[in-house]
């Protein structure tokens, strides 16, 4: 039986311990900053501070020691915000013992180095090979997968063997597990869509219409996808669960921490205001920054990230942001990807594994 470590009791960490501890193949723990969560959660099987009213299984045990979380650990699940990524990894690494997988839950960049998560591991772990990192990615609000809601995700791992494995931990009844190997492409669309949830939750609060809505969402998507590539990424990423659905379920749901950033922006809101009325992090909030100087350092067109920089970071007004993209200058649909959207690439990608399509189903599931 393999141990799973989650590193993180956040509420999308927690989800995600108590899927895999739901199906008993493998032994779960989750490591929590609090000692009084981790006891919590091991007398009274809840985790009340993140998601309140809903039961955990019995056999999920909490702990508030790394070392003996990480011990013995095959699977090492980071669910630790951006922010403090890298402390809690360096902390908890010297405990490992088995040369565990690590995979990221976090969709965001290191506002200090503006790296993504899996560069992180690959900086703190030494001598760590690529069929080690992973990322596990998509349209997954948690309050939803806690309670069955039917959702899915895709795990990104540049080692299709270890992909597979990953795959079959976390693939459950009502959590379909897909897998690819683009690392970048699906960490980028994780983390520039909490960017543009921020850029439609302003739209709605300024109760500016479906149609704006529609158009922050597509010209957004054009965002990352410009982005993406930029850093290596294949575009199909961005059409897949990593981009177009996890663009999807932030911009529409009200539990999204980025998109409930915007509408109080749209709504007049200060954002220092706004964050400290927050118990959880707004993952766009802190990456957007890192995001756009990343862009801009490279020649990336990313007009809705500067703007939203700009009212996070830089005190701009919301009227004064919605002028400024309205008066840009207008260019091709597809600038900046338009070369890579050739049937061959495309059928090539299909091919090899490295798209989010059926071929990279569990095997037997529907």
């Amino acid at each position: 039986m393999k141990k799973v470590a989650f590193i993180g009791a956040g509420s999308w960490g927690t989800s995600m311990a108590s899927t895999v501890a739901k199906k008993k193949e493998a032994e779960t723990v989750i490591w929590a900053r609090r000692a009084e969560l981790a006891e919590t959660i091991n007398l009274f099987h809840e985790n009340p501070l993140y998601l309140p009213d809903v039961t955990l299984p019995s056999n999920l045990h909490a702990t508030n020691d790394l070392e003996e979380a990480m011990s013995g650990a095959d699977i090492v699940v980071m669910g630790v915000p951006s922010h403090g990524f890298r402390d809690v990894l360096r902390d908890a690494a010297p405990y490992a013992e088995n040369n565990p997988v690590y995979v990221s839950l976090t969709k965001g960049f290191e506002v200090s180095t503006r790296k993504r998560m899996s560069e992180v591991i690959c900086e703190e772990i030494e001598g760590i090979g690529g069929q080690y990192v992973a990322v596990l990615t998509g349209p997954n609000l948690a309050k939803e997968v806690i309670q069955g809601f039917p959702a899915a995700s895709t795990i990104a791992c540049s080692d299709e063997s270890t992909g597979i494995m990953l795959q079959e931990v976390f693939h459950a009844p009502t959590f379909r597990c897909y897998r690819n190997t683009d690392v970048p492409g699906s960490e980028i669309g994780g983390a520039l869509k909490n960017v543009i949830a921020i850029a439609a939750g302003i739209a709605d609060g300024l109760e500016l219409g479906d149609n704006t809505k529609a158009t922050v969402l597509t010209r957004g998507l054009a965002e990352m996808a410009r982005f993406a590539v930029k850093f290596g990424a294949h575009p199909l990423t961005l059409l897949g669960l990593a981009g177009v659905g996890d663009l999807m379920a932030t911009c529409a749901s009200p539990q999204s921490r980025n998109h409930s950033v915007g509408i109080e922006l749209g709504k007049g809101r200060k954002i220092e205001e706004i964050i400290d009325s927050m118990n959880m992090v707004a993952e766009g909030v802190k990456s957007c920054k890192p995001i756009f100087e990343l862009g801009q350092a490279n020649d990336v067109w990313m007009p809705i990230t500067e703007n939203v920089v700009q009212i996070c970071h830089e005190g701009a007004t919301v009227d004064e942001m919605v002028q400024d993209l309205l008066s840009k200058e207008i260019r091709s649909e597809f600038e900046g990807v338009e070369e890579f959207w050739d049937a061959a690439s495309i059928r090539g990608l299909a091919s090899n594994g490295n798209g989010s399509n059926g071929a990279n189903e569990v095997k037997g599931s529907h």
